[in-house]
């Protein structure tokens, strides 16, 4: 990624198009033209102009806009605080280059489905009932190439759709990183400071001289910039999280802003989902991890919010924040009552007893609730399907490790890493995508948790199975954990399959299998001498 970069920067110093005054020295010129020691840790502001609106046209003979690419400088004893630093970097470059009151944030492999969505986005925007405390209008993510089961479960709609309507009724939706339209009042300060600041919308960037506003974007790009400032913490995007966009929305929110969701039936932006299965869950893992930064701070939702923002929404934002903590009731749900049934010990009432009924109630209402409202936005019953599928993986898996990350970070053992989401279409890749089939070829700790799980719900279920056949009235007794682990085994499908049966490159690795058998032998004499 980086070697283009630096070919692009190169191509462009060559052309002109790069104003080599913005290095501080000449050492540093050096760097720029012979291309030593510039990597992705240590390297000065590049500014490239790649569209010129005064020389460049379409194919009608109309001027294309302005397109500048930038890349800030980095040096490695200055923290650039990830995607939150580069976001801050740009709305500094922007306010020195056009100061332009509307703001479209979008991920790298997202694009416009819907020219008219700026126009949706305005109609909120420019309201004179709305705007004076409107943050920003969200679209939901929405991706193309799925395949027809959405076997990830890429849509996330629960948290897409579902959560942010729900969020829509109180203070509006959660920023999601994408597709978003923003004021760029609102990420200077809270409403009345902003109203306050009546010389705000006086700034003319376009009246200033070329160097000036050269001179302007320099200082912005620079790494040192945010030293000893409000940036991160009261003003832009903020930082603290490696879940950005959570916690920036969250703190619009308790500042006093609001936010819209906006949600047409012609999607407004595209993007691509991860097509591999390690991919799709190391995502999550980092998200669990930001989460928790947010939960576990000064700003607890649960206080912080609820006195900033309303009860309400400190409750909702807390039950996101909290998402891993879904790991410790899916493990147990997945281990406990298997080793009981696998050694006869019953757990849950006899089908005869009347609180059967209750059990049988809970298990069948909050499925078909959460079916309910996924096909209300949209959504197919085999992709609802692959998305439960896909919340127990995720729980036994990211949810897990990444409180565990969390929890040694904090301890100092060791901190969890930043590192973006490959999403890069390899061929053998995607045809076992199309096709829906799950690719296990990574050695991946995330997959010995899943065939573990797998192994011992087999196992529990065929012998325990076996065992409340013979004795009498066994079925009766055990039918709940029979159910339970029938359930657990129909999810686990995929990975019986990766495990034995496949031959293709998708297959689940040798050492992952053995380590999952030899795991599940100690959770089997654990459960034996427990019992």
């Amino acid at each position: 990624m980086f070697e283009g970069l630096k070919g692009r920067v190169e191509s462009a110093v060559k052309r002109g198009y790069v104003d080599l005054s913005l290095v501080d020295t000449p050492e540093e010129k050096e760097i720029f033209m012979k291309w030593k020691n510039f990597t992705g840790r240590d390297h000065p502001s590049v500014i490239q102009i790649l569209c010129e609106s005064a020389n460049d046209k379409d194919i009608t003979g109309h001027q294309l806009p302005n397109l500048i690419y930038i890349s800030r400088e980095k040096r490695s004893g200055s923290p650039h605080h990830f995607k939150a630093g580069a976001l801050n970097a740009l709305l500094r470059v922007s306010e020195a280059m056009t100061n332009a009151p509307v703001l479209l944030t979008l991920d790298c492999d997202m694009h416009s489905n819907d020219p008219g969505s700026p126009k949706r986005a305005l109609c909120y925007l420019v309201d004179p009932h709305l705007a004076p405390n409107l943050a920003y209008v969200q679209f939901p993510q929405r991706y193309r190439g799925l395949n027809a089961d959405d076997i990830y479960g890429g849509e996330i709609r629960r948290l897409f759709l579902i959560g942010a309507r729900g969020f829509d009724g109180i203070h509006g939706p959660n920023y999601v990183g994408t597709g978003c339209f923003f004021s760029r009042r609102s990420l200077y300060g809270p409403p009345l400071a902003v109203a306050a600041a009546t010389n705000y919308e006086s700034k003319r960037c376009s009246l200033l001289r070329p160097e000036l506003v050269l001179q302007r974007a320099r200082n912005a790009l620079s790494c040192k910039y945010d030293h000893a400032q409000e940036w991160g913490s009261k003003i832009g995007f903020r930082y603290g999280s490696l879940v950005e966009d959570f916690n920036t929305g969250y703190k619009l929110h308790c500042e006093g802003w609001r936010s819209l969701f906006c949600n047409p039936d012609r999607p407004a932006f595209l993007g691509h989902a991860p097509k591999n299965l390690y991919d799709s869950l190391s995502q999550t893992r980092r998200w669990v991890v930001g989460l928790y930064e947010v939960a576990i701070s000064r700003y607890c939702p649960l206080f912080y919010g609820s006195i900033k923002a309303s009860l309400l929404t400190g409750f909702c934002y807390m039950y996101f924040a909290l998402w891993g903590v879904w790991c410790f009731p899916i493990i147990v749900y997945a281990l406990l009552p298997q080793l009981a049934l696998l050694y006869d010990k019953p757990l849950f009432p006899k089908v005869s007893d009347p609180w059967f009924i209750l059990y049988a109630y809970l298990f069948l209402a909050a499925y078909g609730q959460d079916l309910v409202e996924f096909m209300e936005v949209g959504g197919l019953v085999r992709r609802w399907w692959s998305d439960q599928r896909m919340w127990l993986i995720r729980g036994i898996s990211t949810c897990a490790f990444g409180t565990l990350d969390f929890v040694l970070s904090q301890i100092g053992v060791s901190a969890a890493g930043f590192n973006l989401t490959s999403k890069a279409e390899e061929e053998e890749v995607n045809k076992l995508y199309c096709s829906g089939k799950f690719f296990f070829s990574t050695t991946s700790p995330l997959f010995i948790s899943m065939g573990t799980i797998a192994i011992v719900n087999l196992s529990s279920f065929v012998f325990g199975f076996m065992r409340a056949v013979r004795r009498v009235g066994g079925v009766d007794e055990m039918f709940l954990q029979l159910l339970l682990c029938g359930f657990v085994v129909a999810n686990s499908l995929p990975v019986y399959e990766a495990m034995f049966f496949r031959k293709d490159v998708g297959k689940m690795s040798r050492s992952v299998i053995y380590a999952s058998i030899l795991l599940a032998c100690v959770l089997f004499c654990v459960g034996k001498m427990i019992s």
